[in-house]
């Protein structure tokens, strides 16, 4: 299992999936780089992201878009346990791409349960953002509002962002732009198949 990081972490994501590949890459090399990740989703074995999970953040995160690119929610309880954990940084990232990749309502819950025990710990900053970002895409897609208990006056996200400086309009608008441009990938795949 080893040849799983060297394919898919060292020689493809490693330092593209904390969604740089929006900012890095343009046009047809972005393109490219999306065909690969929605092929590779599709391609890769449940053993290969067992595998890559019990490794680095790296790996993790890796395992972690590949999952939510291709949308298989057979790996939901691992996604959450890992990321309720927050053990390696970065890596919640790719968990909460998943998740809002998956989007449903047990899907918010995770993030819900992610953001009631981080957002009250300002001095932590992990993925609060990212969390809060792939709630709001949730809330989009099944008009809901569980971002709303975060972001009343007085609420959760205001005494975190108050230590730590986070621009969630932009962060919200970024998420949606990278799990926009997967879903594209992931369906001329798809026609193409």
């Amino acid at each position: 299992m080893p040849d799983a990081i060297d394919r898919y972490v060292i020689s493809r994501y490693s330092k593209l999936l904390h969604g740089n590949f929006d900012g890095m890459m343009r046009g047809p090399e972005r393109e490219v780089f999306l065909r690969d990740l929605a092929e590779d989703a599709a391609r890769i074995t449940d053993e290969e992201l067992a595998f890559l999970f019990d490794h680095g953040w790296r790996e993790r995160i890796t395992a972690a878009w590949l999952i939510g690119a291709d949308r298989r929610t057979a790996w939901r309880g691992r996604i959450r346990e890992l990321f309720l954990e927050s053990g390696m940084v970065f890596a919640g990232q790719g968990y909460c791409f998943a998740l809002a990749r998956f989007g449903t309502f047990a899907d918010a819950e995770i993030l819900v349960s992610y953001l009631d025990h981080y957002l009250a710990r300002p001095e932590l900053r992990y993925d609060q953002a990212w969390a809060l970002a792939a709630l709001h895409h949730i809330d989009a897609d099944l008009t809901t509002a569980y971002t709303s208990r975060y972001l009343r006056p007085g609420g959760l996200w205001e005494s975190w962002s108050a230590e730590n400086s986070t621009d969630l309009a932009f962060q919200k608008w970024h998420f949606d732009l990278l799990c926009s441009h997967v879903q594209r990938a992931v369906h001329a795949v798809a026609v193409r198949r």
